[in-house]
Parts: C-alpha cells; sequence; structure tokens
C-alpha cells in the first residue's frame, strides 16, 4: 500500500517551504484572500484496489526526490543563527508577568513602532499580546527563523487601535479578572488588596480618561479574541500589514543577545 504518512510529510514540508517563499519575497506587497475552496482529492479511484509495491516505492523516491532541493533551502534559511539567547525563556516563568511576554510585548511595541511612526506621525503608547499565543520557550542557546515559527506560528498581523482613556481601563480590569500574565508593555499598575487596579501609569504618567491611547496588539485580538471586547470599542484602526512572526525575526537579526526582560510592570499589595 501506499505510505501515506511519507506522503503526508513530505507534502507538509513542501506546504511550509510555499508558506515561507512567499512571505519572504512579498512582503512588501498587499495580498487579500477573497475566496477559499476545499476540495477532498483520493489517492486510489478504488478504495481497495491493490498497489505494486515496486511501482509504490518508485513513486516515493520520485517524490522525496523532487522535495529535497526544497527541504535543504528551507532548512538552511530556518536554521541559519541570527542571535543568542543566554537563558531559557518561557511563559511559565510568573504569575502575572513573563520574560518572554515582556520581550515579546517590547519588541512588537519597538518594532510596530518604527511603522506606525513613519506612516502616522504617532507613537504607540501601549502593546497588549496574548498568554495564549506564545506556542513555544525561547530556548538558551542560538536563535533561528525556525525559532520565531515555533514560538508564533499563527498569521497573526500587528494592528495599532485607539483607544479612550476609559477603555484603558476596561483593559486593565479584564487583565486582572483574566489573572494571565498576558504580554504587556508601555503600562505599569498596582493590584489593591481589594483586586482593584490603582496606579495606572502609561508610558510613566497618570492615565487620562478622555485621552486617546494608541495600543499595538494582533488582528485576532483587535476584533475582541479573547474576550478583549474593549479593543472593539477603538475609535480607529491601523493595520500595519506586520505580522508578528516576522516582527520577531527583524529583532532577532537586529541584536547579538537576547535581553531578559525582568522590570515588574504588575504589582500587588
Amino acid at each position: 500500500m501506499v505510505n501515506l504518512k511519507k506522503y503526508n510529510d513530505v507534502l507538509k514540508l513542501f506546504v511550509i517551504f510555499l508558506t515561507f517563499v512567499f512571505i519572504t519575497s512579498c512582503s512588501k506587497q498587499n495580498y487579500y484572500v477573497t475566496k477559499i475552496e476545499g476540495k477532498r482529492i483520493p489517492i486510489a479511484e478504488k478504495e481497495n484496489q491493490a498497489t505494486d509495491p515496486k511501482l509504490d516505492s518508485e513513486q516515493t523516491k520520485l517524490i522525496e526526490n523532487f522535495i529535497k532541493p526544497y527541504r535543504e533551502h528551507i532548512n538552511k534559511d530556518l536554521d541559519s543563527v541570527l542571535a543568542y539567547c543566554p537563558v531559557t525563556l518561557d511563559k511559565s516563568s510568573g504569575k502575572w508577568q513573563t520574560t518572554i511576554g515582556n520581550l515579546l510585548a517590547d519588541v512588537t511595541l519597538m518594532r510596530g513602532n518604527l511603522v506606525f511612526n513613519a506612516r502616522e506621525k504617532k507613537n504607540i503608547d501601549i502593546c497588549l499580546l496574548n498568554h495564549g499565543g506564545i506556542r513555544s520557550i525561547l530556548p538558551k542557546g542560538n536563535v533561528t527563523s525556525r525559532t520565531a515559527f515555533e514560538i508564533m506560528p499563527f498569521e497573526n498581523s500587528m494592528v495599532v487601535i485607539a483607544l479612550k482613556g476609559a477603555q484603558i481601563f476596561e483593559l486593565v480590569d479584564y487583565f486582572i479578572a483574566e489573572k494571565k500574565p498576558h504580554p504587556l508593555s508601555g503600562m505599569t499598575f498596582t493590584i489593591d488588596k481589594n483586586n482593584a487596579a490603582k496606579n495606572i501609569l502609561v508610558q510613566g504618567k497618570p492615565i487620562e480618561k478622555d485621552k486617546i491611547y494608541y495600543v499595538g496588539t494582533n488582528d485576532y485580538l483587535s476584533n475582541g479574541g479573547d474576550n478583549m471586547n474593549f479593543f472593539k470599542k477603538g475609535v480607529q484602526k491601523y493595520v500595519l500589514d506586520y505580522k508578528l512572526r516576522n516582527i520577531l525575526i527583524d529583532y532577532f537579526k537586529e541584536v547579538d543577545t537576547i535581553p531578559v526582560v525582568n522590570d515588574v510592570r504588575i504589582t500587588v499589595e
């Protein structure tokens, strides 16, 4: 019989290669999905059709020979060393914040701000991502593009939402109610004994109820994902066309050693 597992593994690698090539070659162009169709294609016309083991082996060899140069090319790109991480960063390192969460939020705010400021002449005040969106650790040792794909395997892109101060209060209340260390940057606050927030600072300044704040996040959360409904109350949305994974890769290319970000952003009385 045909070795389906081997075929599936080969086809998965080919799909990854095509995705990688598309991302790297078309990063400066805008593409939009207009229609998605699916079709079931049977491997054999008859369910119990007998196969020739010799023919099966030859077909497998042909496919493997065909995919080999693509496999080698993508592995070379994904495994090229971009930076070094002195310690393992993971999302279980703290109750209210984590080392990897701090890093991701800081990097997203910093690199997203380069695009936002150039386009809109405005600055991002806060970055909020979701804890569940971090899918892997940042291991000690060499950091590669593959590392970024493992941490951020989804196709999420960065957006900036203009929120009034009232919605920033909602953001903080959500954070406390969730009790999860969602990646947060640009903001600090204290949780008092009554489980309420106080001393809320944005970029080191007290929050103002009627002021507009620019909050960087991903496209999934901006639409109310993970029950972050305060984002749907935004007065304006800016789509940066910058994937979070690419933000990570660009950052890795910029630095020699990944910093360990341990500053306190959320304190508890």
